[in-house]
């Protein structure tokens, strides 16, 4: 275990209602009625006032997660967010709000940014309107714009687009298109997730039937996306987001620096003292008052480790020495050089990174590199 951490935390709320449930979405959400956004509203409140007591310590980070964290309206994010300024000061926080672009924001935007909200990030999912429809979204790219006009009018400039790469109907030109889109726009922070078809949903249930690229071509989609970004003047940060410089997500950067974060609502994950906890997915036990879920101890040397090749940065001997008093194992960076030579990791004298080939093959690399054994030339997994 690394040294505990007595810095700000972040803090996550997550809003657990929509419209209408995406078919591609695994994420706990469900329609809200207004009693019920009040009630969850004033429960939410009730665990900041809770947890502030316990964990006395400040954030600097505030994001709203959902769900469409915009349907619970300007006013009852206004009092959770007073209600958090009041527990856990927030001075100078990043203070983000997820919206969908589908509906009218400019009242909304303007009562958010009165009550401190400074980050808004909208799923844009495409620009191509075909694109969306298969999608199971119901805006238009013009919405999209009329949304970004808002927030601007409103005083919010920190904006941030999502896309999704690799679905139903999707090609290089389609995919440019999105991206010319939001650079147009003006925005200074784009996310790109590669579509994952999840268990217990729609897409899952049908995929069969989908019209999906293959997995190549969805690796060509994903690199496209890196060089035309950066093209735009979007650095990557992570492995899925993209930013002018200056507006990388605080928020989102602390899970990526395995700092500590408290996490509220339903199916929230919170870090905290070095522990691991999270709420069920259950809107009425956690109404009623039911206890978060113990996960045991976070933090640990394989956890930061993880957690640091999401990032272009990478994982450094300063990093790993500042968090756990050691720079990183030989084997580790024994085996980080092995892949270089397919050009899937970047290496020198102080740590090593993941290159975009690296960061398709995230999850088996990491598994490979942080733990297992030693590879001789002859049984190298990939070519690239």
């Amino acid at each position: 275990m690394g040294k505990s951490s007595s810095g700000p935390i972040g803090l996550y709320i997550h809003v657990p209602f929509c419209r209408s449930k995406c078919p591609y979405c695994d994420f706990f959400s469900l329609c809200g009625a207004e009693n019920l956004m009040d009630d969850y509203t004033g429960c939410i409140i009730n665990q900041i006032n809770f947890f502030s007591e316990k964990i006395h310590r400040p954030a600097d980070t505030l994001y709203f997660g959902g769900g469409t964290p915009s349907l619970l309206g300007g006013r009852r994010i206004a009092r959770i967010t007073e209600a958090a300024r009041r527990a856990f000061g927030l001075n100078g926080a990043e203070i983000t709000v997820e919206a969908n672009p589908g509906s009218e924001l400019s009242g909304f935007m303007e009562e958010v940014h009165a009550a401190g909200v400074n980050r808004i990030s909208l799923g844009l999912q495409s620009a191509n309107v075909e694109e969306l429809r298969l999608l199971g979204r119901s805006h238009t790219p013009c919405d999209a714009t009329r949304a970004v006009q808002s927030a601007r009018k409103a005083g919010i400039e920190n904006i941030s687009l999502d896309l999704m790469l690799a679905v139903q109907g999707q090609n290089k030109a389609s995919l440019i298109n999105s991206m010319d889109f939001c650079a147009g726009l003006g925005v200074p922070h784009i996310s790109a997730y590669i579509l994952t078809l999840e268990p217990r949903t729609v897409y899952w249930k049908n995929r069969k039937s989908l019209r999906l690229p293959d997995e190549e071509a969805s690796a060509g989609l994903y690199l496209t996306t890196c060089n035309e970004l950066e093209k735009r003047g979007y650095h990557q940060y992570e492995i899925s987001n993209f930013a002018k410089a200056g507006f990388e997500s605080s928020h989102n950067l602390k899970y990526w620096h395995c700092e500590e974060y408290l996490g509220l609502g339903p199916s929230a994950h919170s870090y905290i003292n070095g522990r691991r906890f999270h709420f069920e997915s259950s809107l009425q036990k956690f109404l009623h008052g039911s206890a978060p879920v113990q996960d045991g101890e976070g933090g640990s040397f394989d956890e930061f480790a993880m957690l640091r090749l999401r990032l272009a940065e990478g994982l450094t001997d300063s990093a790993c020495r500042e968090r756990f008093g050691m720079p990183i194992p030989g084997r580790i960076r024994r085996a980080a050089k092995f892949y270089e030579s397919c050009g899937l990791t970047s290496c020198w004298s102080g740590g090593f990174r993941f290159t975009p080939h690296g960061f398709l093959l995230s999850n088996t690399l990491t598994a490979e590199v942080l733990f297992a054994l030693p590879k001789t030339p002859s049984s190298a997994p990939y070519n690239t």
